[in-house]
């Protein structure tokens, strides 16, 4: 055996690859400033009528809060007088402004449980009938919808009335209940739970359809695993249908609290333009005390304070809504 057949052949190690060629990047497209300024170009005409009809009078309503203004100022027989927080220190020194604050929190408050519940029962009922009775509840919510707030109220006003409501009338026909010339209207607690009556009436059917477009959109597999591991009625539901509905419900109880918050031509109609003190709500308090009492700087001043708190409620909401847009 020779030195060569016993030498162990060396190792030849593997040609290099060469690197792929670099891909040339795309040209970046630079913003020009005409870009950038067109979309508000296209917004300016919108942004223009809001601050028109939105702006003016916002800007009004808090000079006038802090002025002296009443109608020897709005006939121009004295210039207004600035006061600076006079009106507003009057406004919160007032027990009978912080009675119609929590009244109308507690009518607001009332309101929206009421209507979101019904409207939910109403929206998941409608999951459960035929196509054409649907399609039925749908023209009748749509009606109900369109109804003018006069004539509803007009409606609602006859249906109570102590002589001739049919809602008395029918609650006669039980047995042991006689309520012929009963005033709803006598008390402020039943009075209101009437115009709670009429404005519930008015707001589930927006509450019924928004909620049944969004009941479109849970998936049916979700509730049908539900349902194959054991899970009810009110777990699927809670755990399955309520979590997807979640950003619609919170948008509907915030857009049914600032409504609500700001019910006016219900309590002014049904009252015949002259709420008594029991019926008062923010809303016609402040306009009480701007044309009746003919003291504009303190309405003024009253209703800038309901703005303030609505801006509280909206607070809420965007805080609500970016939760639910850092969870998704």
């Amino acid at each position: 055996m020779s030195a060569a057949d016993t030498t162990t052949p060396a190792k030849v190690p593997p040609p290099r690859q060469a690197p792929p060629p670099a891909v040339p990047e795309a040209p970046r497209r630079k913003r020009t400033a005409g870009g950038a300024a067109a979309p508000w170009a296209l917004l300016s005409p919108c942004l223009l009528i809001l601050a028109l009809v939105l702006g003016y009078p916002l800007v009004r309503l808090v000079t006038l809060s802090f002025q002296k203004f009443g109608q020897s100022q709005l006939w121009g027989f004295q210039p207004p007088e600035s006061v600076g927080f006079d009106n507003f220190s009057k406004v919160l020194g007032d027990s009978e402004f912080w009675a119609v604050v929590v009244r109308t929190i507690i009518f607001a408050a009332g309101s929206v449980i009421f209507t979101m519940v019904i409207g939910m029962l109403i929206a998941l009922l409608l999951q459960r009938v035929s196509g054409w009775v649907k399609m039925l509840i749908n023209i009748v919510l749509v009606a109900s919808w369109g109804m003018p707030i006069i004539v509803a109220t007009t409606v609602f006003k006859w249906l109570f009335d102590s002589d001739y409501g049919v809602f008395n009338a029918l609650l006669s026909k039980l047995p042991g209940v006689d309520m012929i010339g009963h005033n709803w209207f006598a008390s402020g607690p039943q009075g209101l739970a009437v115009i709670m009556l009429l404005v519930i009436w008015g707001a589930v059917p927006f509450v019924v359809i928004t909620l049944s477009a969004g009941l479109t959109q849970v998936p049916k597999e979700l509730e049908e695993a539900a349902r194959l591991d054991g899970a009810g009625a009110w777990a699927v539901f809670r755990y399955v249908t309520l979590p997807v509905l979640k950003p619609i419900v919170v948008m509907l109880t915030t857009l049914s609290v600032i409504w609500d918050m700001g019910v006016f031509p219900q309590v002014f109609v049904m009252r015949g333009g002259h709420p008594e003190a029991e019926f008062q709500l923010l809303t016609t308090y402040s306009y009480d005390r701007a044309f009746v009492v003919n003291d504009y700087a303190q309405g003024s001043a009253i209703a800038l304070l309901t703005v303030l708190l609505l801006l509280g409620v909206v607070a809420v909401y965007m805080r609500q809504m970016l939760k639910i847009g850092e969870v998704e």
